[in-house]
């Protein structure tokens, strides 16, 4: 059984991405990152703290702005030459404004791929598409994991994941379900690969997986402290999956390593 080892994929494409800053240095364009967040949680603060310290292992400034007013966070960088990219933190406070306020980033900042369904949606351009989406597409690439001959099931539509991730593949040509809420997710026994990302903890059961299947969880919630995912750890046990992501260090390391590459690409354009 393969263990889908996204920290393993971003390690090498990290060092590709320091070469790239190198490059840009030379060229006198000096890549900027720009996270804007309203919260002090102290979850939100790791994840903030995992980026700037990504950023400075391979030259990318990374500025973290506590604004009281996102929206005028977001107005402030978007009018800034030198800022590449931009992101929001979530969540933020205003949760039912946040499609709103995600939209007013510049397309072409908008590195983590917040506003791209929204920007779809309404026939605008859309620059990148969901960090999380793209990263777990790398990362089952990047284990040759072969999507064309399988069932799909993705359990989850959230904008981070479940909707961008459907939509990329469907554009693929990819035979791909989607499972919500009210799902019988019994049906997921039918599918060679599931995809979760609700945040619901220990969602996937060992009845629900059969034989061969692949897994990705992309969830993440805390239970007693502890950060855990939508997979079973009963599922964890067995020797007959063909491939299945780690506890820790599968989607979220190359997630981080993705949208570090929006921010490159960004900063060449």
């Amino acid at each position: 059984m393969k263990i889908l080892n996204g920290a393993e994929i971003a390690g090498y494409m990290k060092e590709n991405q320091a070469h790239q800053v190198r490059a840009l240095r030379a060229q006198m364009i000096f890549p900027k990152l720009v996270i804007i967040r309203d919260s002090n949680n102290p979850v939100i603060t790791k994840y903030v703290s995992l980026k700037r310290r990504y950023g400075e292992d391979i030259g990318v400034q990374v500025e973290d702005w506590h604004c009281e007013d996102v929206t005028q966070g977001i107005d402030k960088a978007n009018k800034q030459a030198d800022v590449h990219g931009i992101i929001v933190q979530l969540p933020i406070e205003n949760r039912d404004e946040t499609d709103k306020i995600v939209s007013g980033i510049m397309p072409e900042k908008d590195v983590d791929g917040l506003a791209t369904d929204l920007a779809v949606s309404t026939g605008k351009n859309a620059f990148f598409e969901s960090a999380t989406a793209t990263a777990i597409n790398w990362l089952l690439a990047g284990y040759d994991i072969d999507l064309t001959r399988s069932r799909i099931a993705l359990v989850g539509y959230g904008r981070l994941v479940g909707k961008p991730l459907c939509r990329m593949w469907r554009k693929s040509n990819l035979d791909v379900t989607v499972f919500r809420s009210k799902s019988n997710l019994l049906e997921l026994k039918d599918y060679g690969v599931i995809v979760s990302a609700t945040g619901v903890p220990h969602l996937i059961k060992d009845e629900m997986v059969k034989t061969g299947a692949v897994l990705v969880d992309a969830g993440t919630a805390s239970e007693g402290g502890v950060l855990v995912g939508d997979i079973d750890d009963k599922i964890r046990e067995r020797t007959d999956l063909t491939a299945i992501t780690p506890k820790i260090g599968g989607v979220g390391p190359l997630t981080v390593t993705t949208l570090f590459e929006h921010v490159l690409m960004a900063a060449k354009s």
